[in-house]
């Protein structure tokens, strides 16, 4: 209960104080990481987190990303997919799987004392974008608004589209390390996993968009029970899923991306409450990743994962987006832009979490957390810093550009 008191404090404070701090860049995410190092770091910390032993950890963890993958998709602009349709395909289609294949053969280089499936899962988790903690480059009139789009754009639908990726990477690696070479079973049944997941997102999506449609339509309910009607959508996706041996994050993801026409004719702030929750939920989370910092940077750190990580948050994404990208109408300067910008945050918390959570210490769940933790610090810091000079940059080159429309 103190804990939960402290954060809920530290999270006021920073609400009260929010557009002071946002002159020195100082996001919610960040303040809340740097309050979680702050109060857990030490020999005898003020507070502690047992999260091995915490009853329900992993559910939580889950839930938290169901409802984050259900916003992201639900918040996705469907004008800018129709006008930058060729962009977001190269960059989704492409250059995301070129990034992971990129992101395994940096680590195999790396580390190549740990096992293939170890090193798959790992990439998976350091690879998918989080724009909150990078949140001022997407609000950044300097940029070009063309380039935000395409940002926000890709940030919703990225983590949703790794995330089948990472369960079967998950799957794999726990088999190989409980019983050898067999894990073809474990790779089947994540896939059926994957199947019940998108069957199950589908109907509840489409089935409670259509209600909701058509109850709006004939005036038989309120604004603020459609609120809580939305909410109540990936819950049910995921429950739904769950019971038929689904996985519950990939069918709340789906269901958003069914439910998201029918959410146009609804009132424009009807996500706004799933949103606000799950903006809460994840800053809890910025404050336990804040004492994962502490127990890694406590116990010390090898050379290697912080030259892995460098180069998961800047080459890894960067050269693929580059290769991606040629033959489109983006400058240099706007490819490069694209290319850099992928800032690492909840999305590979929330993986590497999960994968410290199904790996035993000895399958590699403890190293794969270690790298989840660096990449994701390093992340802040090297998006933190570049993100004025680049706005200085667009600034210099050319007049500023209107705010983009649905800019999450």
């Amino acid at each position: 209960m103190l804990a939960v008191t402290v954060i809920a404090g530290i999270l006021f404070t920073w609400c009260v104080l929010s557009r002071r701090l946002a002159l020195w860049s100082i996001t919610a995410p960040i303040a809340m990481m740097v309050a979680g190092i702050a109060l857990t770091s030490g020999s005898d910390p003020p507070l502690v987190f047992d999260l091995g032993d915490m009853a329900g950890f992993e559910h939580a963890v889950e839930v938290v990303l169901a409802l984050l993958l259900f916003v992201d998709a639900t918040e996705v602009p469907a004008g800018v997919i129709r006008r930058e349709r060729s962009v977001v395909a190269r960059l989704l289609g492409a250059a995301l799987p070129l990034t992971l294949v990129a992101a395994f053969l940096t680590a195999l280089a790396f580390f190549p004392d740990e096992p293939g499936w170890v090193l798959a899962t790992l990439a998976t988790v350091v690879v998918p974008l989080d724009l909150a903690p990078a949140s001022a480059v997407v609000r950044d009139k300097r940029i070009p608004a063309r380039l935000r789009e395409v940002l926000n754009v890709e940030g919703g639908l990225s983590d949703g589209i790794v995330s089948p990726v990472f369960l079967l990477c998950v799957a794999a690696a726990a088999e190989y390390h409980t019983v050898g070479d067999d894990y073809a079973e474990a790779l089947l049944d994540a896939v059926g996993a994957a199947g019940w997941a998108v069957g199950a997102g589908s109907l509840v999506g489409y089935v409670t968009g259509w209600l909701l449609r058509r109850s709006w339509a004939r005036d038989w309910t309120l604004p603020g029970a459609t609120r809580l009607a939305v909410l109540s959508v990936p819950i049910a996706a995921y429950t739904l899923s769950a019971a038929l041996g689904g996985n519950g994050f990939v069918a709340s993801f789906v269901a958003g991306v069914c439910i998201a026409p029918a959410l146009r004719h609804l009132p424009g702030d009807t996500v706004e409450m799933t949103d606000d929750l799950v903006t809460l939920l994840t800053l809890a989370l910025w404050f336990l990743f804040g004492q994962l910092v502490s127990d890694e940077f406590w116990d010390g750190f090898h050379l290697s994962v912080v030259l892995y990580a460098l180069l998961a948050v800047t080459l890894v994404r960067l050269v693929p987006v580059m290769l991606a990208l040629i033959g489109t109408d983006l400058s240099l300067s706007d490819r490069l832009f694209l290319g850099w910008m992928g800032p690492r945050g909840v999305t590979s918390v929330v993986f590497g979490l999960l994968a410290a959570i199904e790996l035993p210490a000895a399958g590699g769940g403890d190293f794969i957390s270690r790298v989840m933790v660096i990449t994701v610090m390093v992340s802040i810091v090297v998006h933190g810093l570049s993100a004025e000079p680049i706005g200085r940059r667009y600034a210099r080159g050319r007049p500023a550009s209107p705010e983009p429309r649905g800019v999450a």
